[in-house]
């Protein structure tokens, strides 16, 4: 058989980390240190008025309603955010419909512009055309201009030309109406 325990064995004899003495006695001075330190404790949290366990608990609610005022604000400033940008979205598209209209109207008055052109240099080849014609006909004409064209006396006499009559009598008719 075989012995569990030396036979030499004795309790009192042996240390338990150096302490030497009564193991009731070692619990006893620790069991009055530990209600020492709680109980001080206590008397320090009535003598101060504070706990910490309340301080924690009103800075986390604390924190909690900073924290849903904060999302709130930022809900609030992203709708403003998106209003804007609809707004700006809408103006643009105005503005690119003015400019899709002006660029039309540009176009449009460019090829008005190139038809005018075009009607002018044809008058202006019609008007060189009637100069020429009417030059090559006043060189032909100075020779017998002076038998076939004859005045009255009395025309000659006064100056008067039949021709400009017309046109100033047309001219006093339109100022008059």
């Amino acid at each position: 058989m075989i012995e569990l325990a030396p036979r030499h064995y004795h309790p009192e004899t042996t240390t338990i980390s150096g302490f030497s003495g009564q193991p009731v006695l070692i619990g006893a001075a620790v069991l009055v240190i530990i209600v020492l330190g709680i109980g001080s404790i206590a008397l320090w949290r009535a003598y101060t008025g504070t706990s910490p366990e309340l301080d924690r608990l009103a800075s986390a609610r604390q924190l909690q309603a900073r924290t849903v005022q904060a999302s709130e604000q930022l809900v609030e400033k992203t709708k403003g955010l998106e209003a804007t940008q609809q707004e700006s979205i809408d103006q643009l598209q105005v503005v690119q419909d003015q400019l899709q209209t002006v660029r039309r109207l540009l176009a449009s008055q460019q090829a008005d512009t190139r038809k005018l052109s075009e009607q002018v240099g044809s008058l202006t080849e019609a008007i060189d055309g009637l100069r020429q014609s009417f030059a090559s006909a006043q060189a032909t004409e100075p020779a017998a201009a002076p038998t076939t064209r004859k005045r009255s006396v009395r025309a000659n006499a006064h100056g008067v030309r039949s021709q400009p009559i017309k046109s100033t009598n047309r001219k006093r008719s339109k100022s008059n109406g």
